[in-house]
């Protein structure tokens, strides 16, 4: 068997100031075909399960391009119309193929393109035929198409949430694949629309028991697959939304009916789902209050995994207004404050200007007599799926008793070694604020005694109604009010 591989991935958000090109590609992950390293990536499930399985099996597996951004703003048009037509001239020489398998995200836009996976889907669809199975493992924060859904066989979406499961679910699309093209298997789609837009918090209940329930229910009286889409909020085209995906084994009414009865279930369980957000001033009192360190503080609003800045300010700014100590804070994005620590050099006193300076949404920036207490260069941190990931050079200060970790790429934070590994000790904080939204669950909920979501400004606000949208389709929860099961 013939199969091509490749990745083309990034989240948008199309509220967000700062532009995704073909720079951020380059800065995060961009592998010509046949260079992909000896290490799971973030978008190459489907690329490191065929490498699991293809010699056992006698396959011939053509690697092509491999191409991720941190999730920004709106992708520019030759960025996305380079890589993708970088990616389809390797599918191009790797005809004839029998599995086309990609790594996407699913809420990719571009300048000119609403829906870059399904166009992209298309083309593939395009080059390799009818008869090829053409797969794809997605994020559940996509904006589901119908192109998506109806030029692939199979979409199979991450279901842990931090995303925990990339090579889980890649080895599930391969397998699914596999039986697809050897006719064991007939996948037929169902999707349903829940109207409303909620995450997936698999760290926590109803979400943890719902997906524990779908999963037990795959490779049983015929269902092949269930995924969730969560939607993701600050993407303003008109597939965006939670929804649920079903692939039965030739039985289109059995799929149909599952997935309305699963939607049904959560649009119910919608309140549950929901994050409640804190103040930034209940949060901090919180804390505080809180008998027991650390306290994790997500600010969600300024998580770069969901396209800011990284660099707001707010909940530092009070911070240090409120005289709070013992507490830190990153990682946040200012390669200028990051140079400058590195020409002061470790011990250094000196006023540095740190964070706001993207624009409004990341607040003012502040003007602060900082302590450099620990540099590094190509600092790492570890991902999600195992792989190191860069961060740039990082600094690490003092400001008033409160620690900053800067760092030179744009990044959340995922591992608790962005921190430690340059000598501050989480542990020994009463407080600990992290520029993530839910992806830091995984490493810092192991030292964390509390976690809290906070709703600080930002341009990745969780407070949906302040956001103008103009292409989404209305009504949809939260925004507007439906009813709770249609």
């Amino acid at each position: 068997m013939r199969v091509f591989t490749a990745a083309l991935a990034t989240e948008t958000n199309t509220f967000a100031p700062v532009p995704t090109g073909l720079a951020s590609f380059k800065d995060r992950e961009y592998f010509p075909a046949g260079q992909h390293p000896d290490h799971i990536t973030g978008s190459a499930g489907p690329l490191w399960a065929l490498r699991e399985v293809s010699a056992a099996k006698g396959w011939t597996v053509i690697e092509g391009m491999v191409a991720s951004a941190q999730p920004g703003g709106t992708t520019t048009r030759q960025a996305y119309e380079t890589l993708r037509d970088e990616l389809l001239s390797d599918l191009r020489a790797a005809l004839p193929v029998d599995m086309a398998l990609i790594g996407l995200h699913g809420a990719m836009v571009a300048e000119g393109y609403d829906d870059c996976e399904g166009d992209l889907l298309a083309r593939v669809r395009a080059l390799v035929g009818p008869d090829a199975v053409v797969g794809a493992e997605i994020d559940p924060h996509n904006h589901l198409s119908a192109a998506m859904v109806q030029h692939a066989d199979v979409l199979v979406s991450f279901k842990e949430y931090p995303h925990t499961d990339v090579l889980e679910r890649g080895r599930e699309l391969v397998a699914l694949c596999e039986a697809t093209a050897q006719r064991h298997i007939r996948p037929v789609a169902a999707v349903v629309d829940c109207r409303m837009v909620v995450p997936f918090h698999t760290t926590r209940q109803p979400a943890r028991g719902l997906v524990d329930r779908i999963q037990a229910m795959e490779g049983h009286d015929g269902v092949l697959s269930i995924s969730l889409t969560h939607g993701f909020s600050l993407g303003d085209v008109p597939d965006m939304g939670t929804k649920v995906l079903v692939y039965c084994d030739g039985n289109a009414a059995k799929a149909q009916t599952l997935a309305r009865t699963l939607a049904d279930e959560i649009i119910g369980l919608r309140d549950q789902l929901a994050v409640r957000y804190l103040s930034i001033d209940e949060a901090l009192d919180a804390a505080l209050a809180f008998d027991g360190a650390p306290v994790v503080l997500a600010d969600r609003a300024d998580n770069p995994g969901s396209g800011a800045p990284g660099d707001s300010t707010f909940i530092l700014r009070r911070m240090l207004e409120r005289g709070i100590t013992g507490a830190a804070i990153g990682p946040m994005w200012d390669p200028v404050a990051v140079r400058t620590a590195f020409e002061a050099g470790e011990g250094a006193r000196l006023t540095l200007r740190v964070g706001g300076k993207i624009g409004p949404a990341s607040g003012d920036p502040l003007d602060l007599p900082c302590t450099v207490k620990a540099l590094r260069t190509e600092h790492q941190m570890a991902g999600l799926s195992g792989a190191p990931i860069a961060v740039g050079d990082a600094a690490w200060v003092e400001a008033a008793g409160v620690d900053i970790l800067l760092i030179s790429l744009r990044r959340q934070a995922t591992g608790t070694d962005v921190f430690t590994d340059l000598g501050c000790e989480l542990s020994q904080r009463k407080i600990v604020v992290v520029k993530s939204a839910q992806h830091f669950h995984a490493s810092f909920a192991k030292v964390a005694k509390q976690v809290l979501y906070v709703g600080a400004p930002g341009a990745a606000t969780p407070f949906l109604h302040t956001l103008d949208y103009r292409k989404i389709q209305r009504p949809i929860w939260p925004l507007d009010a439906v009813d709770a099961v249609k």
